[in-house]
């Protein structure tokens, strides 16, 4: 049985696209969306690896492995397609465009 799978892009490689496990990046995609703030400061990378845990589907996710990678190359992808912002700080924050 073959997984559906989903191109993604990457903000910091714009010629670069990847394709994905579609179920898995949608689940991660929701996640990040429900645990990113809506406003500047916003969240660190480590928040949000932190925060999606508890939203993440225990069944794509079990114990949260792999969400680390995942959560990254969504992170890529929703600045890359400006559903997302990137803070110009020191660690770098995150909030919904």
């Amino acid at each position: 049985m073959t997984q559906e799978k989903i191109t993604v892009e990457n903000i910091n490689a714009p010629d670069q696209l990847v394709q994905v496990r579609a179920d898995k990046y949608q689940d991660m995609h929701d996640a990040i969306l429900k645990a990113l703030p809506d406003s500047a400061p916003g969240s660190t990378f480590n928040e949000i690896v932190e925060t999606v845990k508890i939203h993440l589907s225990p069944k794509l996710f079990p114990d949260g492995k792999s969400s680390g990678w995942w959560a990254k190359t969504v992170q890529l992808d929703l600045e890359a397609k400006a559903q997302i912002i990137r803070s110009n700080t020191k660690p770098l924050r995150f909030y919904r465009a």
